[in-house]
């Protein structure tokens, strides 16, 4: 059966990764999760970090023990400026996501296709989550790089080098919403695609974390995992372990990609972004607000709950679990009902919680598993939480590789992020098993 997809949809037509694991194509990333990978390592030794001090920090009276655990990229230091055009001594003093992100960004544009050296002066958008994360020494100083750092360290550089080195005149705009931020790109890229102020946008997400800030706030706030593994959903979670990693997406109309030739993964059907409100602790997440932005999503997509397969979720084996999954059974499990149920997973299962990129790690797997017709398993999925009745809530987790039939010709997802700072972002993705031009 084939689908329709209409001239003004708007539609992804190419994409990239980097994640743990030495993780560097989108197809090595679905390998990755269809074998059920652990993709976590031991802490990097060779960033500058004292380690021993981290690990240490459970010896403070009411601070919790750091696992030498996470997610990190293995190529996170390699980067070749000449490749693009800069010096070796502007390329050091630029924060890794910079780099990162515009190997990411590149790789998108081949992979949808296009060659990256042909763009100088059009109106393409580039939409980037990020957020700050401690790399070098203060600007203030004095030292070799001084001069390349103000571009060096700036957050909205993590765009301004996509569109700069690409030689692109849209909108380049950084996103730092926390956790949700790719997501809240993504969601922004494809609005301005849709109102013309670009022709078409990269957009995603990048994290790299240059200082262990993270494991020192967490460890504060007795968030971590002890086994260092992120037990998402699962009965046996104690925390969340960080991670890193990138991915883009090339986002542009349907009209578009048929006039250039270019292969549809999938439809943005529909997307919202909101917040928590007051009350509360910014940190504590709200699970009427994520009731919401999944109908706002569900509302603007038209497309209804009950068609929704699969939910990529944010699963960061926190307090927030149980809350998420509250808000998922109210709105797509109330639609499916007990014996239909939706399926439920997060790569943070496997990669660890990538923060600003966590929403387009988990897009990319969606992708893939609607490309291949298969579901990818959520470790530690064996062993719920009881903080929910699995046998009434119209959810299961996904707990092994298994088919994933079409529906009418479509595979139809939904991916979720939360941020820290209280933002929470839903996406609505439509994969048509062949389309119909």
């Amino acid at each position: 059966m084939t689908a329709y997809i209409p001239d003004s949809a708007i539609v992804i037509a190419g994409m990239s990764v980097e994640a743990p694991g030495g993780i560097d194509t989108p197809e090595d990333f679905y390998a990755a999760l269809a074998a059920g990978a652990d993709l976590i390592g031991p802490m990097p030794r060779d960033r500058d970090w004292d380690v021993d001090q981290v690990l240490a920090l459970d010896a403070i009276p009411g601070w919790g023990a750091v696992p030498d655990a996470g997610g990190f990229l293995d190529g996170a230091a390699e980067f070749d400026p000449q490749f693009f055009g800069l010096s070796p001594r502007e390329a050091a003093a630029m924060d890794p996501q910079q780099r990162v992100a515009m190997r990411v960004a590149w790789r998108a544009v081949e992979n949808a296709g296009i060659n990256p050296a042909s763009l100088a002066g059009d109106e393409v958008g580039v939409f980037f989550g990020a957020s700050l994360m401690e790399y070098g020494p203060r600007a203030a100083s004095v030292n070799e790089y001084s001069g390349h750092r103000i571009a060096g360290t700036a957050l909205g550089a993590v765009s301004g080098r996509i569109s700069h080195a690409l030689g692109l005149v849209g909108p380049s705009i950084v996103v730092d919403t926390a956790c949700a931020s790719s997501l809240t790109a993504i969601h922004q890229a494809a609005a301005a695609v849709r109102a013309g102020e670009c022709d078409w946008a990269i957009a995603g997400g990048v994290c790299v974390m240059a200082s262990p800030a993270a494991f020192v706030e967490f460890s504060r706030s007795n968030a971590l995992a002890k086994d260092g593994r992120c037990r998402s959903y699962s009965a046996g979670a104690t925390g969340t372990v960080w991670g890193e990693g990138a991915g883009a997406v090339v986002v542009e109309t349907a009209a578009t990609a048929r006039a250039a030739g270019h292969r549809i993964y999938g439809v943005i059907a529909g997307s919202r972004v909101n917040h928590n409100g007051g009350g509360g602790p910014i940190v504590v997440p709200s699970a009427q607000a994520q009731r919401r932005v999944v109908d706002g999503a569900l509302k603007a997509s038209g497309i209804d709950a009950a068609a929704v397969d699969v939910i990529e979720g944010h699963g960061t084996a926190t307090l927030g679990d149980p809350m998420e999954l509250d808000a998922l059974a109210e709105t797509y499990g109330d639609a499916r009902g007990p014996e239909n149920p939706a399926t439920v997973g997060s790569v943070k299962s496997n990669a660890g919680h990538a923060q600003a990129a966590a929403g387009v790690l988990g897009l990319i797997k969606v992708l893939q598993c609607g490309r291949n017709g298969t579901l990818v398993p959520s470790l530690y999925a064996d062993d719920p939480t009881d903080k929910i009745d699995w046998g009434t809530a119209g959810l299961r987790l996904a707990t092994q590789t298994e088919p994933w039939p079409a529906r009418d010709g479509r595979r139809i997802a939904a991916v979720s992020s939360f941020g820290v700072s209280g933002t929470n972002a839903h996406l609505i993705v439509d994969m048509p098993e062949a389309t119909r031009v």
